[in-house]
């Protein structure tokens, strides 16, 4: 009975251990911080105008306008509309997208072939890679939504893709004014992967298995309820194509976000403070992956805003 007894009791105890909630087994979940500067192509879905310009006596193509069509051709991208331009034609018929409505206008044959420089199909831009998961195949990047400067919108695409940059320049930071990084693509026939997803939470898509080189060590994803004031470290690259950590502070912790302080002086002495394109580096704090920057505080270079990495991932579908 004495030897039921404790075999009840220890099976008893086995039992409750696996229904106690909170207490598993299973493997913590990683990602690969990254920090590698990255370049951003996206081509739009149609031809955007980028700024009010005149094209008949009476008619005008305004900024944000989509052109579909020119004199019944379909113009999806630049070339298309170039072509077209090249058939003679008497009048022109401009079928466009406004506001969300399908509208036509006429135009002057000899006013709407000076409007090419006010028309684009692409926007481009740089960056700072978040992470990589190479269970699902997947990549975060930015930590916030891709708008384009000159339409000051997050224009639909057709497709994009982010590239592996280096860094030949820094435009430091100082209060009131941003800073930025001067980079260019090493190479455009090699992109690291594409983009599927472009929302406030950062840009999305499936990671090229092909571009291993540039992956570092998994690391465990930190839960926001771990997150502590004090110090922590973020990468990013802020000269070629290296990826570095520097030394930062976390000042504030809010819902979704906190606050940090770039305390590192070899980076101070660089940058000035957060850049305009190191939106997405990762933040690590304890040997835990936390979050990434996305944004500046304007006014105070030094300190800046980042991004749950929680809440990134999450919102990644």
């Amino acid at each position: 009975m004495g030897w039921n007894k404790s075999f009840k009791t220890l099976l008893a105890l086995i039992l409750m251990l696996c229904l106690v909630p909170g207490i598993s087994l299973a493997k913590e979940e990683t990602l690969i911080p990254m920090g590698d500067s990255i370049g951003i192509q996206m081509d739009l879905s149609g031809i955007y105008v980028t700024s009010d310009v005149k094209v008949d006596s009476q008619e005008w193509l305004k900024k944000g306008d989509i052109i579909r069509q020119l004199n019944g051709t379909d113009t999806k991208q630049l070339v298309h509309f170039e072509r077209a331009l090249q058939k003679d034609s008497a009048t022109m018929k401009l079928d466009i997208l406004r506001n969300g409505k399908h509208e036509t206008i006429q135009a002057d044959p000899s006013l709407i072939k000076h409007v090419t420089p006010f028309l684009k199909d692409r926007t481009e831009g740089t960056g700072t890679l978040t992470y990589v998961d190479p269970e699902s195949g997947t990549y975060g990047a930015l930590g916030h939504q891709i708008i384009d400067s000159t339409l000051q919108s997050a224009p639909s695409f057709e497709k994009g893709a982010i590239y592996l940059s280096e860094i030949s320049q820094i435009k430091k930071s100082s209060p009131g004014i941003p800073g930025y990084k001067i980079s260019s693509i090493i190479d455009q026939n090699k992109f690291l992967g594409n983009i599927q997803i472009n929302n406030v939470y950062g840009i999305f898509g499936h990671w090229k298995n092909a571009y291993n080189k540039v992956l570092a060590e998994p690391l465990e994803i930190m839960q926001p309820f771990e997150l502590m004031i004090g110090p922590a470290e973020i990468y990013t690259t802020v000269e070629g194509s290296t990826v570095e950590k520097f030394a930062i502070q976390i000042t504030k912790i809010e819902e979704e976000q906190f606050q940090i302080l770039l305390t590192d002086q070899k980076l101070l002495s660089k940058t000035g403070g957060i850049l305009q394109g190191m939106s997405g580096s990762p933040v690590i704090q304890n040997g835990k992956f936390v979050g990434a920057i996305t944004h500046m505080f304007v006014d105070e270079p030094e300190k800046g805003a980042a991004l749950f990495l929680e809440t990134m991932r999450t919102n990644e579908k």
